[in-house]
């Protein structure tokens, strides 16, 4: 029986098997480790995944895919999850976990900042994305992908572009190119925010209108005077601060705040 690509799930499909197999090559999985696909789909990675694993667990929406996993494997090799990785509390799958998955394009930025909170659980994660989307990741400070996504993803993660996918390697074929993205998190000790909820707000202001300076978009959390002070020129716009300002912005305003 064939499956149809469902639109509002997202769905394409790896087909090709030298791509599954670099990807799975990548992601080196070994036995006894606690690994989360999020997605399997059709199982094209989740037939190898399985085999070198000994047993995977799975976070899936669509209800045909589920059915068609029950038939194909039995509890010991998967455990199955039903339904939507935006939903899902990840941290009841234990500590030391690994992450993997194609994920939809369409809810990609949201499933990463919803990951980005079990970041304490989690020992890596591999995905393949939208290219588009981990250009903005990776980006460095400056450039025309920097954005709010490449600041609260670099606060919280190590990160690195591996290799790009094309999109003939997919059922339905997509209009896009797509990129398998490596994130890790990074130790406790590195995440120096007093308020990670504050540097969001922050880094969310001030890329919420690009074309006008920290003056104007960060004017309710920080004055001139304050920003000088840390050296930052509040004549910038938001793309030409590091992950670092951000965060020095935010400890300044959490120690300004009223007890």
């Amino acid at each position: 029986m064939t499956h149809r690509a469902r639109k509002r799930f997202g769905q394409n499909f790896l087909s090709d098997p030298n791509i599954i197999r670099k990807i799975v090559d990548t992601i080196a999985p070994q036995p006894g480790q606690n690994m989360v696909e999020i997605g399997p789909g059709l199982g094209a990675m989740t037939d190898p995944l399985c085999a070198r694993l000994g047993h995977l667990t799975v976070v899936e929406i669509d209800r045909d895919l589920i059915a068609r996993l029950r038939e194909r494997y039995t509890p010991e090799q998967l455990t199955i999850h039903e339904g939507d990785a935006l939903k899902f509390d990840f941290a009841t799958l234990g500590p030391d976990l690994r992450i993997v998955g194609n994920l939809p394009y369409n809810i990609s930025t949201p499933i990463l900042f919803h990951l980005a909170g079990f970041a304490a659980q989690v020992r890596d994660m591999s995905f393949m994305l939208q290219k588009e989307v981990v250009m903005r990741m990776v980006a460095d400070p400056g450039s025309g992908d920097y954005g709010r996504l490449s600041v609260m993803l670099q606060y919280r993660f190590r990160m690195a572009r591996v290799f790009d996918v094309p999109p003939g390697a997919f059922r339905p074929v997509p209009k896009v190119m797509s990129s398998i993205v490596r994130l890790v998190p990074r130790p406790p000790a590195a995440l120096t925010a007093k308020d990670e909820v504050l540097l969001g707000r922050i880094v969310a202001a001030a890329f919420g209108q690009r074309r006008k300076t920290l003056r104007n978009t960060l004017r309710e959390f920080i004055d001139d005077a304050a920003l000088g002070a840390l050296g930052i020129d509040p004549g910038l716009r938001a793309e030409r601060l590091a992950v670092a300002d951000y965060v020095a912005i935010a400890n300044a305003c959490a120690d300004a705040a009223p007890a």
